[in-house]
């Protein structure tokens, strides 16, 4: 799949956010990358051999106080993390959207285990 059909996917699945989430994100971009650094893959866990499909790098919103300033969060989906995964174009779209909604998840305060319960 090229970048502007996957990037499509990424903003497509960002349109899709119910208003009322869409509208309290803040403080947040989205970026897509073909690979995890190896410091992302050591930040977010993920065992030798492993896959990371997506990366929430940030100050959840629960954590933020009244007066809070930094430079925006960042959402990064990992391209090819997801084509190895995911193969027909269905596959494919159902999975960058889970995959930006559990790094959104992230972003509003959801713990991995409280994503994982609620099948994000």
């Amino acid at each position: 799949m090229d970048d502007k059909r996957f990037n499509k996917l990424v903003a497509d699945a960002l349109d899709s956010l119910p208003k009322e989430f869409g509208e309290k994100l803040n403080n947040v971009s989205v970026t897509v990358k073909d690979y995890p650094k190896p410091f992302q893959l050591w930040k977010g866990k993920v065992p030798p051999r492993g896959l990371l499909l997506g990366l929430y790098e940030g100050v959840p919103q629960t954590k933020r106080g009244i007066y809070y300033s930094n430079i925006p969060d960042k959402i990064t989906i990992f391209k090819n993390s997801i084509l190895r995964v995911a193969r027909t174009d269905e596959e494919i779209t159902a999975q960058v959207r889970s995959t930006v909604m559990h790094e959104i998840g992230h972003h509003f305060g959801l713990t991995e285990a409280e994503l994982r319960k609620s099948n994000i």
